[in-house]
């Protein structure tokens, strides 16, 4: 019996091996299946950075499209009696700031960057507001002379002094006009007195638009035909849209330059300024005014045939005039020449029609 049971037990292994044997057999001979296909993901073709903008450089008290000369600005106080007129150069300054002085008679600070004239003048002396127009720019100043006193605020500034009393090279007297309106200047011999801390070109003063259709004025402002400024007793400047720029006019009569060219602008600037005495006096007792420029106030800015009403800031003796929009925002002018009208707050006045 135990026998009968140990070979019951013998084939059932013998059975267990055979069935495993067979089972592994049919695996080894079929084929494995197959893994899943890995699918390459599809990738965006890469699109190339756009590269930077190309930005023209531009002159930077015209805001005009060029390659800029590293020089610096020069600053020449011109006179502007009609004994002086027609002065030289005025007609390629990049810009002109008109002041009203003692006897309430007209003086110009006008200033050369972009273009080199063969000679300025008349040349007349300094005064009190000058040193805060041209500090901003950290040029040089020709003046020639001034009373000691206002002689310390422009050597107490970071221009550089050029004076014909001083015996200065590059400015001489000519013979067809009488003293004091004979002081003329070589703007080339000038530049070339600039010392290390003055080789520089000015920065941006005013903001520009790169194109005169964004310009502040243009583009939002109110179409104009006439500026007529009431500066002083002596003083009546007037600009006329011709259709391209504002032509100047000292009263009615037509202002040109002794090259016969008729003085013009692309900006006119007015900017409403305290207008006090100061200590220093004049011949006959006459008081020396000056302006009060740092601060802020209202202006006007005229471009392309149209005006805005705008606000001016100087934040330094030192900082540029800027000037705003309603909003805050900075205002453009167009690209080209301008001049500045310094209209004494209170007796002086803007016409616009």
């Amino acid at each position: 019996m135990v026998h009968s049971t140990r070979r019951g037990l013998r084939r059932a292994a013998a059975a267990v091996v055979a069935t495993t044997l067979l089972v592994a057999g049919c695996s080894q001979g079929q084929d494995p299946a197959p893994e899943a296909a890995t699918v390459a993901p599809t990738l965006e073709p890469q699109k190339a950075a756009a590269p930077d903008p190309v930005v023209a450089p531009t002159w930077p008290l015209t805001g005009v499209a060029g390659e800029p000369v590293n020089r610096p600005a020069l600053a020449v106080k011109i006179e502007n009696t009609a004994t002086a007129r027609p002065q030289s150069g005025l007609d390629q300054a990049d810009v002109v700031w008109e002041t009203i002085v003692e006897f309430e008679v007209s003086r110009f600070v006008a200033v050369w960057h972009s273009q080199v004239p063969e000679e300025v003048g008349p040349v007349r002396s300094v005064r009190p507001m000058d040193p805060d127009i041209v500090s901003p720019m950290n040029g040089l100043l020709t003046f020639s002379g001034g009373q000691p006193g206002i002689l310390d605020l422009v050597a107490a500034s970071p221009t550089q002094v050029i004076s014909h009393d001083a015996g200065a090279a590059g400015l001489y007297r000519i013979s067809s006009r009488s003293a004091p309106h004979n002081v003329y200047a070589d703007p080339t011999a000038l530049w070339a007195q600039a010392d290390a801390n003055h080789q520089n070109s000015p920065g941006e003063q005013f903001a520009f638009a790169r194109t005169a259709e964004r310009a502040t004025a243009v583009a939002a402002g109110t179409p104009a035909t006439t500026l007529a400024f009431d500066l002083s007793s002596q003083s009546k400047p007037s600009w006329t849209w011709n259709g391209t720029v504002w032509e100047r006019s000292e009263g009615s009569t037509p202002a040109v330059a002794a090259s016969g060219a008729r003085l013009s602008a692309t900006n006119v600037v007015s900017i409403v300024a305290d207008h006090p005495g100061t200590p220093f006096g004049a011949q006959n007792g006459a008081v020396v005014p000056t302006y009060t420029l740092v601060g802020s106030g209202e202006a006007t800015l005229a471009s392309g045939g149209k005006t805005i009403p705008v606000r001016w800031q100087k934040d330094s003796r030192d900082a540029p005039m800027q000037l705003f929009t309603a909003d805050g925002a900075p205002a453009l002018l167009a690209p080209g020449n301008t001049w500045v009208e310094l209209v004494p707050a209170g007796t002086g006045s803007l016409a616009i029609s």
